[in-house]
């Protein structure tokens, strides 16, 4: 089998990590932050790596599972980057949500050094990550798909192969703006019912009976009656990022982004008025604080 190196072992990577070991795959990892996840990966099987360098000269395949457009730039291109150390034949799996545009320059890149890189949006949380039923948006030819559809379901219930490179990543901001845009409206709604004196209770059976029943609704209730956000653990620093890479596709796609905008404006401010890690249930709360 494949041997598979992971840059980033995060809340999500870490899990990745774990399950394809579970399925008998050889794991390197490489990490920029010692101590978090590290221990329960090695403990399973997997194997550190010190520099991108030696992992990349380990690995057949790479997933890498950080934040966005920055950190995947920077491990590509900065000090020690994988541009620089990638052997021929390597297939690069970009787990990341990242803007388009630069996922397909790098792409040319890594091409360039007779290498493959593809898109693989992950969706779902951390709990579906440690059960391994994430869902894929996947962004490839056919053959390089096929070709890596094993590995994907180590970890993955749902794959859904989008299209070509970079639409895994183009579809995956679409589907985080209409989540995050459902999630800034039930924000500003239960934050108003709650000014209004509204039972939680009452508000939620109503919501439920009508428009606002769905996935984002059902995610919120528990923080709603409980300030439980274990089931919606995704930060406004993220959903802020999100946003803002969805108006840049926007913009390069000359596409409307109105609500968009009045999204991306209520995640920024929130992001300076709390701590940037507050999950986005507790919008709530943050929309609540009545402006100096």
């Amino acid at each position: 089998m494949k041997k598979i190196g992971i840059i980033g072992i995060g809340k999500m990577g870490n899990a990745i990590a774990i399950n394809l070991i579970k399925r008998g795959y050889a794991v390197n990892f490489y990490t920029r932050r010692p101590g978090y996840f590290e221990d329960r990966v090695i403990s399973s099987g997997g194997s550190k790596k010190i520099t991108k360098a030696q992992l990349a000269h380990d690995s057949q395949v790479i997933l890498l599972c950080v934040t966005g457009t920055p950190e995947v730039e920077q491990i590509i291109y900065g000090e020690d980057g994988l541009l620089e150390s990638i052997l021929p034949g390597t297939i690069v799996i970009d787990c990341s949500t990242s803007i388009p545009e630069s996922t397909l320059r790098i792409a040319a890149d890594i091409e360039g050094k007779n290498a493959y890189y593809l898109d693989a949006a992950l969706a779902r949380t951390p709990k579906e990550a440690e059960e391994g039923r994430l869902n894929l948006l996947v962004g490839a030819s056919q053959e390089l798909f096929d070709q890596c559809l094993p590995i994907f379901q180590c970890f993955a219930e749902n794959i859904e192969h989008v299209g070509p490179l970079s639409y895994g990543h183009r579809l995956k901001l679409i589907h985080n703006f209409v989540a995050l845009g459902f999630s800034a409206v039930m924000a500003e709604a239960v934050a108003c019912a709650k000014a209004a004196d509204i039972d939680m209770n009452s508000l939620l059976a109503v919501l439920s009976k009508g428009a606002g029943e769905g996935t984002i609704m059902r995610r919120f209730q528990p923080y709603i009656l409980e300030q439980d956000d274990a089931s919606f653990r995704f930060t406004i620093s993220n959903a802020s990022k999100d946003i803002e890479y969805y108006l840049a596709m926007a913009k390069e796609h000359n596409a409307s982004s109105e609500m968009a905008k009045t999204a991306g404006k209520m995640y920024a401010n929130a992001v300076v008025k709390s701590d940037p890690e507050s999950t986005v249930p507790k919008m709530i709360d943050i929309l609540g604080i009545a402006p100096a």
